[in-house]
């Protein structure tokens, strides 16, 4: 039997406070799948930080006039991707933020070479079930509309993942409460900033 006297407490996880503030101007980028959460969760998760959240689609849209359907339907992914890299580029010069991208953004090398200079890139990874359950309730995925949705959005996994895998994080998006996803994100960050219990202490009111 170990001798439990030999452990250490437990430090106190570092507050939201401190984490916001070791962030400097670096964006806490949310990537990931449709479906992933990344809207949801990132409101919260910016919420419990006291940071604006940014939804890069949302800002696409404002840029363009037009929901992203029309962008692809008159003028093509090409050309929607395209502008998704500027407006990305623009929104990553305004952190810090939580800032949630499209699913096809982290794929383009040029964005995620900014994400990774100016913010910290944090993957919502979903199961495929629990995807397509998800994007079942909306119409508005482009890439989705086809003769079966379910096969494309594997495919789209298969292309995707192994380049999602490159964020500095990874945090598994399932069916639990969001505010504990928030909270396993914040720990993440926390751990990748190199915070500890004194930095927590230190910024707790």
């Amino acid at each position: 039997m170990p001798d439990l006297s030999l452990r250490k407490p437990t430090e106190p996880p570092p507050s939201a406070a401190a984490v916001a503030a070791a962030l400097g101007t670096r964006s806490i980028v949310l990537i990931g799948m449709m479906g992933a959460g990344k809207s949801s969760i990132g409101r919260r998760l910016a919420k419990k930080l006291d940071l604006p959240f940014v939804d890069a689609d949302a800002e696409i849209e404002l840029a363009a006039g037009m929901p992203i359907t029309d962008i692809f339907d008159h003028h093509g992914e090409d050309y929607f991707r395209s502008g998704e890299a500027r407006v990305i580029a623009r929104l990553l010069d305004q952190g810090p933020q939580v800032l949630a991208t499209g699913g096809g953004a982290f794929m383009n090398p040029a964005t995620r070479s900014l994400i990774a200079a100016k913010g910290i890139s944090v993957w919502l990874k979903a199961e495929s079930d629990i995807l397509l359950r998800r994007i079942k309730r909306r119409s508005d995925r482009p890439l989705l509309r086809t003769a079966d949705p379910e096969a494309t959005l594997n495919r789209l996994i298969e292309q995707r993942y192994p380049v999602y895998a490159e964020a500095d994080l990874t945090v598994h998006s399932r069916d639990i409460p969001h505010e504990v996803i928030v909270d396993e994100i914040i720990a993440a960050v926390a751990a990748r900033l190199g915070l500890g219990a004194a930095v927590a202490q230190s910024s707790t009111p």
